[in-house]
């Protein structure tokens, strides 16, 4: 027998004779097509109708569905039934089908929630998810003290891992970036400039915007993206392993092994990854500046020494510190509210990447106004 004489062969069938339907094939979901279509066609005739399951091979749940439906249509005609040959597989899977109450083709469809119970629930939600960040945000400064008082509980091994991880192999992408900021930067405001003769303070317009705002800010968005991610998932699927619970078990404070390592090596990695962000930036702009203004090198990094002071380079270092704390802050605690299965882990890091790319805008738009306030 050919390939595609088994294939047919394995194809659910019904065939009448005289008042009685002999079933055959496979009445799985791959087979029904073919079955379904001719089940329209049938002319049943008057009287009790036999219907005999001997020769069928395998059942699922939708050939059990298109039984049921054949059964129910013929109920509605008022013809008398008769079942033989179905095995105690298939005839589990009928009672299933029936069981649900639903008629075949029906969907079942989600309550739609009023609109003021659905603010009620997404009010009460955030309220609990700020608590719980509250609480995690203590424990984590429990742990830090402990760490402070007993210095020699610093897993520096882990540290040097994950500094590794964010601060090292994120130097292609932060550096890529902010270079053609600075490009983008020296282009759009150049042409500004040197309609009003000033094409060489396109320097500190490049300059204080990366070295105060820019780099920084899109230091902190790419660490949020990459590495934030990267804690949120980790500890999401050790969650769903339970290998949170064996650390517990163990003795092991999943804080002291999960949570500071990574705090303590962004903290490090993000100020590093900010200067080197600040040079990147600048040397596009200086690149750009080049060509587009004819503006010497030399003269374009003089001009950088004069507008950009120690006070404004501080301002935008002094940023990065707390954007690390609050990537890695909430990077690890969506990690730990995973619950379930992997949809979560997926779940739960897309809301990390969200939450801190927020935080991050918004901690910085603070600063902007306090430093205005300060007049710094």
């Amino acid at each position: 027998m050919s390939q595609s004489d088994r294939h047919s062969a394995q194809a659910a069938s019904l065939r009448l004779e005289g008042s009685t339907a002999v079933c055959g094939g496979d009445w799985t979901l791959r087979h029904l097509a073919g079955l379904e279509a001719g089940l329209s066609r049938v002319r049943w005739p008057e009287g009790p109708i036999r219907i005999e399951l001997d020769g069928v091979g395998r059942m699922d749940t939708g050939g059990a569905w298109v039984l049921q439906r054949l059964l129910a249509s013929l109920e509605v005609e008022q013809r008398p039934v008769e079942l033989h040959g179905l095995s105690g597989k298939a005839g589990g899977l009928l009672e299933l089908v029936r069981g649900t109450g639903m008629h075949a083709g029906e969907v079942p469809r989600p309550v739609r929630r009023h609109m003021l119970e659905a603010l009620g629930r997404g009010g009460v939600d955030i309220a609990l998810n700020g608590i719980g960040m509250l609480a995690f945000v203590g424990e984590m400064g429990v742990a830090w003290m402990r760490l402070i008082m007993q210095p020699s509980r610093i897993r520096w091994r882990e540290i040097t891992h994950v500094l590794g991880e964010a601060g090292y192999k994120a130097l292609g992408i932060v550096g890529l970036l902010s270079f053609l900021l600075g490009i983008v930067i020296a282009y759009q405001g150049g042409i500004q400039l040197r309609q009003y003769g000033a094409s060489l303070f396109v320097a500190d317009l490049v300059g204080l915007s990366m070295v105060r705002e820019l780099a920084p800010m899109i230091t902190a968005i790419i660490v949020a993206g990459r590495t934030g991610s990267a804690y949120t998932a980790q500890i999401g699927t050790m969650q769903v392993t339970e290998e949170i619970d064996a650390l517990r078990s163990m003795g092991i404070p999943p804080m002291d092994l999960l949570v500071l390592p990574k705090l303590l090596a962004l903290l490090i990695a993000l100020p590093l990854l900010t200067v080197f962000a600040d040079i990147m930036g600048v040397m596009g702009g200086m690149l750009m500046s080049s060509v587009q203004l004819d503006i010497a090198f030399s003269t374009y990094i003089d001009r950088i020494g004069v507008a950009v002071s120690v006070d404004s380079y501080l301002v935008g270092l002094g940023k990065a510190p707390v954007f690390a704390v609050i990537i890695a802050t909430i990077g690890c605690y969506q990690g730990f509210q995973v619950v379930g299965s992997a949809e979560s882990v997926g779940r739960r890091t897309t809301m990390s990447v969200v939450q801190s790319i927020l935080a991050v805008i918004v901690v910085d738009a603070a600063f902007s106004v306090a430093f205005s306030r300060l007049g710094i």
